[in-house]
């Protein structure tokens, strides 16, 4: 399903899937609905006033305890819908040092 200019396929979900946004320190937490997701993204229906994503970095927990999270910048908001980047964490590529 193509939306915007996109570098991965999105797989829209047909049931609506609860999930959370939390900040990244941890003080607010807005529930929401995953609309659809890719390797790269997502689209969510937030709950409620949508203020706190001013931070434009927080978590997206996709389990109830949070053990399944996702780290995201804000790309787009559109009424109560957002889009939401996977952020990537760098890996060293180099070969680790043994110590002798």
């Amino acid at each position: 399903m193509a939306y915007g200019n996109r570098k991965a396929e999105r797989v829209r979900l047909e049931t609506r899937y609860p999930v959370n946004l939390m900040g990244i320190d941890g003080t607010w937490r807005r529930s929401c609905v995953l609309l659809d997701v890719s390797q790269s993204g997502a689209r969510l229906e937030v709950d409620g006033t949508l203020d706190v994503l001013r931070a434009q970095e927080f978590f997206l927990l996709l389990s109830s305890r949070g053990l399944a999270y996702r780290r995201c910048e804000l790309v787009r908001v559109e009424g109560a819908q957002v889009g939401v980047r996977f952020i990537e964490e760098k890996r060293d590529k180099r070969r680790p040092v043994i110590p002798k």
